[in-house]
């Protein structure tokens, strides 16, 4: 095992490529030598990620090395299989894809992917040469059900959950317009979310005759960043016997916990972890879920899977704290 690995980013221009330089770059085994972006190259990371200034002198580039264990690819969908196509790299490479590209089982003829959500397959993550790494919203909605499919309880859910506005990406948008963003609240996608198929897929992984319909209406929020999702299912069990069922399941689990009273959504946003809470009442639980949609959600789950591709601690390079206060 490599005590330190070389290490890629393919579109590093946006939101989540930012956030896998910060990460990467303050990684005790990684070493980021190289950030592809052809709109960018020549011009230092700093210019386009601000808060970078004092952190590297790295530039960006349009030319890609071979001579690294990893690449990340954050790259908008659609693009990353097409760039893979194009710019073939060696088979000693590792990808880890944090577009919805390969999510579904699809594969590239010399590349298969393993859906990269720890708490379901680590395991499998571990002896992976490609990942691909799971949506924003699949990953906090998947995270709050996988204990009950897991225990075979599964049944219809009702789901709503809240996204700050970098879930929408870094250009431009009617609906990310500040003035349009600020006080203001907005269901989009409502049933028809994308993400929907990943998410029945892990967990009919769990339970397979899991046939039931995940109702969810997706809001965009009037902040930056963060997902909170609430899901309703019916269920005859106690609240203390869900709860030792959440916690038994991710026991070991580095960043997903359970609490045990009222969930904020600041107490993830700008770390790795997933927190869940449970309430009851009657025949109804709610599970809640909280999450940063850039790290857990995106390029911290990213790091989070390429420590367990090489054998690093799980936690290394993310033990982050939320902002708090």
């Amino acid at each position: 095992m490599k005590e330190r690995i070389k290490a890629g980013i393919v579109g590093g221009a946006g939101y989540t490529g930012g956030e896998a330089i910060r990460l990467l770059l303050n990684h005790p085994n990684a070493e980021l030598v190289f950030v592809h972006s052809r709109s960018n190259a020549g011009n230092t990371l700093y210019s386009v990620h601000a808060d970078l200034q004092g952190d590297t002198t790295l530039t960006f580039t349009d030319t890609l090395r071979n001579d690294v264990d990893v690449v990340f690819l954050c790259l908008g969908h659609g693009e990353s299989k097409k760039f893979l196509v194009e710019n073939p790299f060696p088979a000693s490479v590792k990808i880890i894809d944090l577009s919805q590209d390969f999510r579904l089982g699809d594969a590239l003829p010399d590349r298969s992917f393993v859906y990269g959500l720890p708490e379901l397959n680590k395991d499998a993550i571990r002896k992976a040469s490609n990942i691909a790494n799971p949506g924003c919203f699949a990953t906090a909605i998947e995270l709050g059900l996988l204990p009950l499919a897991g225990a075979g309880l599964l049944g219809e859910v009702f789901t709503t959950g809240i996204t700050g506005s970098t879930g929408a990406g870094q250009k431009l948008q009617d609906t990310t317009h500040f003035t349009w963003r600020v006080n203001n609240i907005s269901a989009y996608k409502t049933l028809t979310h994308q993400h929907l198929k990943e998410i029945n897929q892990s967990l009919k992984q769990l339970q397979p005759s899991y046939s039931a319909a995940i109702n969810f209406v997706p809001w965009r929020g009037d902040f930056a960043r963060g997902i909170f999702v609430s899901s309703t299912i019916t269920s005859d069990k106690s609240l203390a016997e869900l709860t030792k069922l959440y916690t038994d399941f991710y026991a070991g689990q580095p960043f997903t916990h359970v609490v045990e009273k009222s969930l904020d959504m600041k107490l993830v946003v700008n770390s790795n972890k997933c927190l869940i809470g449970l309430e009851k009442e009657g025949d109804k639980l709610v599970v809640h879920s909280a999450i940063d949609n850039l790290l857990k959600g995106a390029s911290g789950q990213a790091v989070q899977n390429m420590n367990l591709m090489f054998g690093f601690e799980e936690t290394a390079g993310l033990k982050l704290k939320s902002i708090g206060f």
